[in-house]
């Protein structure tokens, strides 16, 4: 055994594979190890924004809430703001119908006042001539003397009261 080449032959193959593998081990478990530390740091880095994301996310749900009961505020302010203004514009509408009304009620009482003055005016008027003319047919002019006379004595006795 010791004197067949064959054994010697695979003692050095043994031996061969023995000193080769031992470094080429240190090598592939250097290289493994490196790989497995870049593995591990992605996935930590992925978990990292995984995480990053989940609080991001909550976040913007979160703000999203707020907004949404932000908005619903605003809603109702603006409700409540156009029932308010609906509220004055009714009272500024009734206000301002009353004041035509009383306006109008004034410009209506003159309107009937004035008319009123008018045919007073034309009655009078048209009596007066009527009674100069009748006045004229009936009486002289002496009797329109006396009737002139005695109506500025009543005239002036009057004023002088």
């Amino acid at each position: 055994m010791f004197s067949d080449p064959q054994f010697w032959v695979a003692v050095a193959f043994v031996a061969f594979i023995a000193s080769v593998f031992n470094p080429v081990r240190k090598i592939l478990t250097t290289n493994l190890d490196s790989q497995i530390k870049d593995i591990k740091n992605k996935i930590e880095e992925a978990e990292n924004l995984k995480n990053e994301t989940q609080v991001a996310l909550s976040k913007i749900k979160k703000r999203q809430n707020e907004v949404q009961i932000e908005i619903q505020g605003i809603k109702k302010e603006a409700e409540n703001k156009i029932k308010q203004m609906e509220v004055n514009n009714e009272i500024k509408l009734k206000d301002q119908i009353n004041k035509r009304q009383s306006l109008t009620d004034t410009k209506i009482d003159q309107l009937t006042r004035d008319a009123n003055n008018v045919i007073q005016s034309y009655i009078s008027s048209t009596s007066i001539a009527a009674t100069i003319k009748i006045i004229k047919q009936k009486l002289n002019e002496r009797e329109q003397q006396k009737l002139i006379d005695q109506s500025i004595k009543e005239l002036e006795s009057a004023l002088k009261n």
